[in-house]
């Protein structure tokens, strides 16, 4: 590349310094809430210098699922759980939860360093120390191997695919949020390049690069893929990449076995042989960068808006969830404590009393979303009215 042309690439990034250039790939500003994550010190020889963080709910049930998330440039772990809602998802259904931090003396932005090569290989930099903390959690909490996932947005999307790629036999499954293919860069202008234009490639080319990050011959972990079609920051064009990375990679056809609408928002799916999803992209229509946000599929709101924490209608942290399989079962920690009972009538006279009540009989009463059922797999469970009504007068003491 020229000099002029080099001159016209950088200029679109006038914070470029160094790693550090990738700035404005996820940066955020701290919340304004808690999140519950606590520091673990000493997981291991951690080649990459990240630090650990992590939330266990209590009564966490025997050989429970574990999900590792990975946060954005400029954003903390605490800050991240506090927006997307992971460790309260975390404590309702009683999973346990990793968070990763980048420090800035790694990335000035504090960006998981996805396109440098010593951070992206197996048994070396951040990866090995995120694999470590992964080995720590199954130690100390008898996590359950065969459920250990992994999540990410942005740049800790794309070291979501790294993770994925380099250590496919630890990961049941991952998802994707305005991340980038694993291999595609290995230094800050083909990251750069990547972001900006999404260079198509054969998809056989792509799966090779996964195929190569270890010796693993499969079973190969599923993928959940999240992309806005606005996104002015890492091209839309990517999210095609990575699907076809890990179609290629699980032997699936290019066509999706079928499509519709969740919440609004397209959704394509690609099965295997038994039926179970395998490959699944989301995107969220005219979505800037950033994680997606919205009304669960129990109707709870999961996360806090904030710079690249965008409401969109659709809770990614909570379907990302349930693909790993993760909300078939709420803990019995996160059960409401029952109170004497009270008839129907007399409940429903309190609830048009008070101002708490008037707040949960409109949640219960406004308009359900439409969700379009894709073909042939399991229907997503609407939003029955009524258990609504219910679970909000048991949740407020009103009805046993």
């Amino acid at each position: 590349m020229s000099l002029a042309k080099n001159v016209e690439f950088l200029r679109h990034f006038p914070k470029l310094n160094g790693f550090g250039g990738l700035g404005i790939y996820g940066r955020t500003a701290p919340p304004s809430g808690r999140s519950p994550l606590v520091e673990i010190p000493g997981f291991g020889t951690n080649p990459g210098a990240l630090k650990m963080f992590a939330y266990v709910p209590e009564q966490l049930p025997r050989a429970s699922a574990l999900v590792v998330v990975l946060h954005g440039c400029g954003q903390t772990a605490a800050a991240y759980d506090f927006g997307t809602g992971w460790s309260t998802l975390a404590k309702r259904y009683g999973f346990a939860l990793l968070m990763p931090e980048q420090q800035a003396a790694n990335n000035a932005n504090t960006c998981f360093n996805w396109f440098n090569p010593g951070d992206i290989a197996r048994g070396r930099g951040e990866a090995a120390s995120i694999r470590q903390m992964v080995a720590r959690m199954v130690a100390d909490h008898k996590i359950d191997s065969r459920r250990i996932y992994v999540t990410g947005l942005s740049a800790g999307g794309a070291m979501t695919s790294v993770m994925l790629a380099t250590y496919p036999e630890v990961f049941a499954g991952g998802a994707i949020i305005a991340g980038l293919p694993y291999g595609i860069a290995s230094n800050v202008r083909e990251a750069l390049g990547g972001m900006m234009q999404s260079t198509s490639r054969p998809a056989g080319k792509l799966g090779d690069l996964v195929r190569k990050a270890s010796r693993h011959k499969g079973p190969w972990p599923k993928v959940s893929v999240w992309h806005g079609s606005a996104d002015r920051t890492v091209n839309p064009g990517n999210a095609n990449e990575i699907v076809k990375q890990w179609l290629d990679v699980h032997g699936l056809p290019a066509a999706p076995m079928s499509a519709g609408d969740v919440d609004g928002h397209p959704r394509e799916v690609w099965w295997n042989e038994d039926g179970e999803t395998i490959v699944e992209s989301y995107t969220i229509t005219d979505m800037a960068h950033g994680t997606p946000l919205g009304l669960a599929g129990n109707d709870e709101p999961y996360g806090a808006e904030g710079a690249f924490l965008i409401e969109a209608g659709i809770s990614s942290s909570y379907y990302i969830a349930d693909f790993f399989g993760l909300t078939e079962r709420v803990s019995e920690a996160a059960k409401p404590v029952v109170k004497a009972p009270v008839t129907p009538s007399a409940a429903t006279a309190s609830l048009q009393s008070s101002d708490l009540a008037a707040t949960l009989w409109s949640r219960a009463n406004k308009p359900v979303r439409q969700t379009k059922p894709v073909p042939h797999e399991p229907k997503r469970r609407g939003i029955d009215v009524g258990a609504v009504i219910t679970r909000a007068l048991t949740a407020a003491g009103l009805m046993k």
